[in-house]
């Protein structure tokens, strides 16, 4: 049972981070959809939600059956994730659609490398973000952490695996080589999540 409701928080964490990708497809302005992807992060953190980018960063802080639990939780976010992408597609939102599927062909056309490391900065910020909304003492530096992480990350390009999932569904695009980059988007937010941590942590033992 303790599994079946992991995946479900994290199916619903998938569903979270589209509806901020929705929003984000959305707006004409991309300041904007910036800010109100933010939502998405948002409503993982305050309803406890599982969240493979966020819950990866602590994978070296808790014991072996974590790396298990961490990879039910991304398959739980791609359930989500493709659910709500489909049922995007069901809507009266066909620009949302068409943007979706030329965000995806952007990505799909980067190179290997460029999208790994483009993941591994997004999960730097998605850790700050995470960082902050636990352990900020003040209650405008917790949620403004939060925010900033985000928008930040979306402002810039990085890659967000699970926010791929769907906008890969929503735009129709999932492929063989789509599923590739999905595995290198995974492994540079789960590389770019244990940065700063690693460094706490060797910090705490040499410094």
């Amino acid at each position: 049972m303790k599994k079946l409701i992991t995946f479900l928080y994290a199916a619903l964490a998938g569903v979270a981070i589209s509806i901020g990708g929705a929003v984000n497809l959305a707006s004409d302005s991309k300041p904007v959809g910036a800010a109100l992807f933010s939502v998405g992060l948002f409503a993982v953190c305050t309803l406890g939600l599982n969240l493979f980018t966020g819950k990866v960063c602590y994978v070296f802080d808790n014991p072996p059956a974590y790396a298990g639990d961490c990879a039910l939780i991304w398959l739980g976010n791609l359930a989500g994730a493709v659910l709500a992408g489909q049922a995007l597609r069901l809507t009266r939102l066909s620009g949302a659609v068409e943007k979706a599927a030329d965000l995806s062909r952007t990505k799909l056309e980067d190179g290997p490398g460029s999208i790994f490391l483009l993941a591994l900065f997004c999960n730097i910020l998605i850790y700050f973000a995470v960082e902050s909304y636990k352990n900020n003492p003040h209650q405008l530096g917790k949620y403004l952490g939060l925010f900033l992480g985000v928008a930040v990350f979306v402002a810039a390009g990085f890659e967000h695996c699970v926010a791929n999932m769907f906008y890969f569904t929503a735009g129709g695009a999932w492929s063989a080589h789509a599923a590739w980059y999905m595995v290198l988007m995974t492994l540079g937010n789960a590389a770019g999540g244990v940065v700063f941590p690693l460094c706490a942590k060797l910090k705490r033992r040499y410094g």
